[in-house]
């Protein structure tokens, strides 16, 4: 049955048989894109009391609200395949699960806000708009609302280049600088090379993915590049060129060594994300006890008016 409504394109549901190895694939994926929405939010959420007018700053607080929101519906997906939120935290904060290495980069100037925008959100668009069509029902119903959102993020983030570009000789070389920095980890988040892809081909034919990390981050450069060039901006590869053979950009070697180290903890941010994570945990701890206290309240309170 699972095999069939897999073939068939049907949505595998919570109550529905699966396998134990595709249970925890998902797990394994959904915990970690949760991970990276609530993580995420700290790169930008640095800028929030420093954005340029109140106008940015609404925007961005917005945003970094919407990455929240986005963490609680995919850990609530989660929580329909039989794990605990409290359960995926805890490896979170032990370092047994993982986040997406691009937010183990420092944000230096405002422009690094827009450059997450235009090409981090871009490439989590990229990325997450298939999703809508994987196999597990819950977690397609959750991207619906998540890719949505990321589209406003992206704009936003595009828009906010396009007036550092158009600004003054410093705001455009800030904008240049925040691109140079942000191209190549932002390529690094579509995964490894399909051909060193530990995950890549289970997860497409149990059509959990739809793509390949490869074809993923093709589309996603081939997307990228005319719109640098509407900003006035100049993506850092010396390889980047239209190759109408093949219908695609063409496009350098990226640094696999580098995404390596940082996804072992050995990036510029990796220490001060967790230990971030852990303390607003932490200091958390008295509102989800505030939370439970009132839910046994009103339950008992439910229970006694139907007794």
């Amino acid at each position: 049955m699972f095999d069939a409504a897999v073939a068939a394109d049907e949505r595998i549901e919570p109550r529905d048989w699966m396998p134990e190895a595709y249970r925890a694939s998902l797990v394994r994926q959904i915990a970690q894109h949760a991970h990276s929405e609530i993580i995420g939010m700290q790169p930008e959420a640095n800028w929030i009391t420093r954005a340029p007018s109140l106008r940015r700053k609404a925007i961005l607080m917005a945003k970094v609200q919407d990455e929240a929101g986005h963490g609680l519906y995919l850990y609530s997906a989660a929580e329909t395949l039989g794990t605990s939120r409290d359960e995926l935290l805890d490896k979170l904060h032990s370092g047994r699960q993982k986040y997406s290495s691009i937010f183990n980069y420092p944000t230096l100037t405002w422009a690094d806000v827009g450059a997450i925008g235009w090409l981090v959100d871009g490439a989590a668009i990229t990325n997450q708009v298939p999703l809508c069509r994987c196999s597990y029902g819950p977690y397609a119903r959750a991207m619906v609302r998540v890719c949505k959102e990321e589209s406003f993020h992206q704009r936003q983030g595009y828009e906010a280049l396009l007036a550092l570009s158009n600004g003054t000789e410093a705001q455009h070389a800030m904008a240049q600088d925040a691109v140079d920095r942000w191209w190549w980890p932002s390529l690094m988040m579509f995964g490894p090379p399909d051909d060193e892809s530990t995950h890549t081909a289970q997860a497409m034919a149990w059509k959990i993915k739809r793509h390949s990390n490869d074809e993923l981050r093709q589309r996603f450069v081939d997307i990228a590049a005319p719109q640098a060039d509407a900003l006035g901006l100049t993506l850092p590869d010396p390889d980047l060129r239209w190759n109408e053979e093949r219908g695609h950009y063409d496009f350098g070697p990226i640094d696999w060594t580098e995404f390596w180290d940082v996804l072992k903890g050995n990036g510029p941010c990796n220490d001060q994300r967790l230990s971030r994570r852990r303390q607003a945990h932490e200091d958390g701890a008295w509102v989800r006890e505030a939370a439970a206290a009132h839910a046994k309240k009103h339950t008992g309170e439910h229970g006694e008016a139907q007794a």
